[in-house]
Parts: structure tokens; sequence; C-alpha cells
């Protein structure tokens, strides 16, 4: 198939399963603003919501916040006495977020805050917060390894982790190659593989966004 048809297919799925408003809003928002079309794609916000709803999960934390779209999602499935905590590097994004959020009545159970996440993340684990139940990573990809890192430190056995954008068009199989995006994608699978409290697999996907698909973790330990 090509993308076109990739495409096509998931056009009618939104029609026919994930059509809604407060989205589609957020997405012409952040076109209208120039933010960058680099949002999660209808289908897989609603599989985040759909994901997280079915895991009881009542907090969030969010790495890569953009203009809030995948952050909507999020936010509804953790209830009005959930919160997102969400991690955005630009201002800009993070007041058009900040906007969609609001728009969308679910803004009192997000909390944005701005800054590098590497930066960002040593604050928040001062905090002390309570266990994350899920981290979606979906910032910049070649801290994605430190991004897992961190979200060890700030889960509890159970807790899920997904790290979006890991096939790259297919070029994580490729050992030889110099692209430092690639190279991040393959250091983390190693990482998930490798780290003994984690179990992990990843999916393909393929859409209106192309050839990609994430990683999967849940964090041992769970009864």
């Amino acid at each position: 198939m090509t993308t076109s048809e990739w495409a096509e297919v998931d056009r009618y799925l939104v029609e026919s399963l994930v059509q809604d408003a407060d989205t589609e809003a957020a997405l012409a928002a952040n076109a209208a603003a120039g933010l960058p079309a680099i949002d999660v794609s209808p289908p897989q916000g609603k599989f985040l919501n759909l994901l997280a709803r079915s895991a009881g999960v009542r907090r969030v934390l969010e790495i890569g916040t953009l203009g809030g779209y995948s952050t909507i999602w999020l936010a509804r499935a953790v209830g009005e006495k959930g919160q997102v905590i969400t991690l955005e590097f630009q201002q800009q994004h993070a007041d058009v977020a900040r906007e969609n959020l609001d728009r969308a009545g679910i803004g009192a159970r997000v909390d944005i805050r701005v800054g590098a996440a590497l930066d960002s993340l040593p604050v928040l684990a001062a905090e002390h917060p309570e266990p994350f139940d899920l981290v979606f990573i979906d910032a910049d990809k070649v801290n994605n390894s430190n991004y897992v890192q961190w979200a060890l430190r700030l889960t509890r056995p159970g807790s899920i982790i997904i790290v979006d954008n890991v096939v790259r068009n297919g070029a994580v199989a490729d050992a030889s190659s110099d692209d430092p995006v690639i190279q991040a994608s393959r250091d983390v699978i190693e990482l998930l593989a490798a780290e003994p409290t984690l179990d992990a697999t990843a999916l393909q996907t393929v859409g209106a966004k192309g050839w990609d698909g994430f990683a999967y973790a849940i964090v041992n330990g769970a009864d």
C-alpha cells in the first residue's frame, strides 16, 4: 500500500470512530499558530485515551506538549480528579496548548511546565510527586533514553511508559545509520530490552502520518 492509501484509511477511521470537535479545533488552532504538524494522529490520540481509561490512569506525565492535542486526549482519560503534568520546551507552544485545553474544558486538570524537559524533570522529582500511572514521551528524540530513565524514577510498579516515533520509516532496523535520531531510537529500544524493571514491546504503525511506531513498556513488580 502507498502512503496515500494509508491516509485514506485514516480518514475513514476518523470519520467513523474519532471525529471530535474539541480536538479538531485544537489542530486548527495549532495550524493557525504555525506549529509543526507533528501531533499524534487522531486514531492514535483516541487510542491513548482508551488505553489510559482501560488502565484506570489518574496521573499522567507527558514529555512534549506541542499544542496540547495528545494532552487533551490524556486529560480526558484521567477524569475530573486526575492530573496531567506536561513538559514543553517553547513558550509559544505552551500558550497555544493552554488555549486549546481551556477551550476543551479540561484545562484545570493540566499543569504545563515550560523549559527544557531535562531541566524540568529534576525539579519535578524534587517535589516528590505521587507516582505517575502513565508517561507519554513525544519530545526531542535524541533524549528518549534520558526520558525513560526519568520516567522510571517517577513511576511505580504497573505504570505504563510509551515512547512515540521509534520506527522512523523503518530506519530503526539500520544499525549502520549515522543519523542521531535513528541511533537514539535504537538506543531507547535497547534500553527497554536491557532494563530489568521494564517489560516492553514496540508496534509499527501506518497512516496519515506515514510509517512509524511506538514502544510500550510496563514497570515490573505489580501484583
